[in-house]
Order: structure tokens, then sequence, then C-alpha cells
């Protein structure tokens, strides 16, 4: 045990615990009916947020909102400490305290996650240190001595990120009429909701007059975002318009829609676009009678950004590269 501990010490990483995350993890942890869970969630949101901020500190995406960690519901009936990563998925950050040498793995964290990082919470609450990753596991008891360096979590972080460019919507392909799977002419979308009643399209694509050259090529595609129960099942149309430009450059005009007998959004639905490292680009959301909000900017061949939709604690994103 001794050398165990010796070991996790010597490649382990040390970094502060912000006053930030010392003030979220004590509102999450007020809002649990006992003292038990009060302290399981304190410890929980304190090990995500010293990970998601060592991860900022490496230019790596991260997306806090989407995480299960920061969902009231998730919190109080789950013991879970993810951290949702764009384009690469969940990562679980289980906090231990000093001198333990194993660490609580519960089983609803056992699927779904790119990998674990074990973080050690000082009882000060001043300091933690990245003790290690893991890649899987399938008990809830782990040894500490199992982990790997921390340089294997960026190592397989990158591995993840490097993976997903295939499945980047690669715009550029469009110009040629090949989509990937989901993306569809504006046309056939909407013939695909009229032929089903409950979703029967009520609001009007409408695209605002542009100062494009109409000899340009102007491409449009469009797919369906299900937001789940939070919009009564009724999906939101993403539509995508791209036309080339002068200095290899592409407009992008990105449009979200209602659909179903929704004349209107949800109100408080947002679109945003994040860039390459995850930084928020652009945002709009929806008021009250809003029955479509828009985005647009321009980009060059081989830039890479995200587009999420969100409503309150859901959302969805989709990568793109020009």
């Amino acid at each position: 045990m001794i050398n165990t501990t010796y070991k996790l010490d010597d490649s382990a990483i040390t970094l502060p615990i912000s006053q930030a995350a010392r003030t979220t993890a004590q509102q999450f942890a007020s809002q649990q009916p006992t003292a038990e869970k009060a302290q399981q969630v304190q410890m929980n949101t304190l090990a995500v947020s010293v990970v998601n901020d060592y991860l900022q500190m490496m230019e790596i995406p991260t997306d806090l909102r989407a995480s299960d960690s920061w969902n009231s519901v998730m919190r109080l009936t789950a013991n879970v400490a993810d951290l949702q990563m764009p384009s690469v998925g969940r990562l679980e950050c289980r906090p231990v305290r000093l001198h333990e040498q194993t660490c609580l793995v519960p089983p609803e964290t056992w699927e779904e996650r790119v990998g674990y990082v074990v973080v050690q919470i000082d009882e000060s609450l001043q300091e933690a240190k990245l003790l290690g990753f893991i890649k899987n596991v399938t008990t809830e008891t782990l040894p500490l001595s199992q982990l790997q360096p921390p340089e294997a979590l960026i190592d397989r972080l990158g591995e993840l990120r490097t993976s997903t460019f295939d499945t980047l919507v690669n715009l550029s392909q469009w110009f040629t009429n090949q989509c990937q799977a989901g993306w569809q002419t504006v046309e056939s979308l909407l013939n695909s909701l009229e032929a089903r009643p409950a979703y029967a399209f009520r609001s009007a694509v409408t695209f605002e007059e542009t100062s494009y050259n109409q000899a340009q090529t102007i491409t449009r595609r469009a797919k369906l975002i299900d937001l789940g129960i939070k919009i009564a099942d009724q999906p939101v149309m993403l539509v995508v318009e791209i036309s080339p430009e002068a200095n290899q450059q592409t407009s992008i005009r990105l449009q979200l829609h209602s659909t179903g007998n929704q004349i209107y959004l949800p109100t408080g639905v947002k679109i945003t676009v994040l860039d390459g490292t995850g930084t928020v680009f652009l945002e709009a959301q929806a008021r009250s009678a809003d029955n479509y909000i828009q985005l647009q900017f321009k980009g060059e061949i081989q830039e890479q950004f995200s587009v999420q939709v969100s409503l309150d604690d859901m959302s969805i994103t989709e990568n793109f590269i020009i």
C-alpha cells in the first residue's frame, strides 16, 4: 500500500479547487434530501469541476451543461460524476478522499463512458489531485493500483477526437449532393412530415433576402432534432444553408424551426455555434412568439465547428467540417 501510494503521488497532477467550484458544489449539495446524499453530490461536483478546469487548461472542449452531473434530476436519482465532451462522449470523474486505496464506481456509470479519471479531494476542499485514468470499469470497487498515469487520459481523448473526424458532417460534400445519414433536402423533409399528421409542418421555412450573388451555388439541407419530453415529443428542424464565397470561404446560415402542431418554437430553445476548441462563437434563443431563429457566419475550408440545440438540461450536438 505504501508503494502504491508513492507511485500515485509521483505521477498525480495537483490542481487548486476554485471558489466557483466550491460554491457550485455547496449549492448542488443543499438541494439533496439527506446529509449522505449531499456529501456524495458535493464530492462528485468538485471532482467534475476539477477535471473540467484541467481539460479547459489543456484546451480540450467540455460541456458542463450537457453533463448528467449538472442535471438536478440525475443528481438526485443517481450517483453520477460525468463530464460531457463534445465530439467525444462522457468522461466519468470519480472522487476519493486522502489515504483511500479504492474508488467507488457505481454500476449506472459502467456504460456510455469514454473512460474514468479518479480525483483525490483533500479535507480542506482547497486542492485536488488527478490520480490517474482507466478506460473501462466493470466492478464497483476499483483499486487505485490499476490506474494509469493522468497522461493516459489525454492520450485517450486525443484518440477519440481523431476517430470522430470521419463522423463529422462534411459540408463541402453537399455541393456534390453527398449527404450524411439524417440529412436531406428541405423539401424531402417537409414532405415526410406532411405525410404524418401528428408532425404536420405548420410554419414556413423562410430565408431572408441576402446579398449573395445569384450565380453562386446555394445548398440547403435539414434534419430533425428531437429533444424528447422537453418539447412534448415534437422535434424541431435544423436547416443548414451553405454558399461558397471568395478566398476559399463558405457562408453558413443556420435556422431552427418548429414542427408538429406547434406554430412557435418552445420558449427558451437555443441554438449555439461552438468553434473547433469548443468555445461559444454565436448563440440565439427563441422568445415566446418565434417560429424560427437563425444564425449566420463564414468559415474556411477544413475549419471545424459544432452546432448545439438545447432546451433546459437537454441538448443535442451536431459536428461539422467545411
